[in-house]
Formats: structure tokens, C-alpha cells, sequence
């Protein structure tokens, strides 16, 4: 049994920062691969940042500059420090993981919502 957990969603204001965490245990191979994805109303889920077991990192544009993901692979844990929100950042936020064998992990998900 695999879990991936996410933490750290809630309402922030409009410019104000938030960090979000992952934490994936249980009987689980190696890490390779991390990610956070996010779904807003009415769209579909659309890749935010991601991870590689290399720190290699990429975003979507509409983040780059103001997302930073990171992770600690020693733990299985992967972080997305979210500044200079905006109202369009609003959504729900879910980690994705992936092991070498290609089995794929997806928490349950954490909104998150932006005041203006």
C-alpha cells in the first residue's frame, strides 16, 4: 500500500506566499520522479512543477519565477514554496510521483484559494 499525502493548502491573500508538502510512504520503490499538478474548476489538471531524481526541475510558465519546487528524496518528500500568488493560482493541488518501474502515485489533493 502506497500513500502520498499532500499538506499545506489554505487561503492566502493575493501576493502572499505558501509552501506546500508531499510525503509519499509506505511499500514503495525508488523515488524517480516528482511532480505537483493542479486543477481548477472547470479545466483540466495541468502540470505545475516537477522534479527529476537528478534536481533537474521544470515549471509551467505561468509559475516560472514564482514557484519553486524542491524535495528530499532521502525522505520521499517534495515541496512547492508558492510566492507572489494570484487569483488564477487558485485550485486544487495534487503531488504526483512515479517510481523506476513506471507505478504512478497521486494524493487526494489540497485547494488552494487566493483572496484579492
Amino acid at each position: 500500500q502506497v500513500q502520498v499525502v499532500e499538506s499545506g493548502g489554505g487561503l492566502v491573500q493575493a501576493g502572499g506566499p505558501l509552501r506546500l508538502s508531499c510525503a509519499a510512504s509506505g511499500r514503495i520503490l525508488s523515488i524517480s520522479f516528482m511532480a505537483w499538478y493542479r486543477q481548477a474548476p472547470g479545466n483540466q489538471r495541468e502540470l505545475v512543477a516537477a522534479i527529476s531524481s537528478a534536481g533537474r526541475t521544470n515549471y509551467a510558465d505561468s509559475v516560472k519565477g514564482r514557484f519553486t519546487i524542491s524535495r528530499d528524496a532521502a525522505k520521499n518528500t517534495v515541496f512547492l514554496q508558492m510566492n507572489s500568488l494570484k487569483a488564477e493560482d487558485r485550485a486544487v493541488y495534487y503531488c504526483y510521483s512515479s517510481d523506476y518501474r513506471g507505478n504512478e502515485y497521486w494524493g487526494q489533493g489540497t485547494q488552494v484559494t487566493v483572496s484579492s
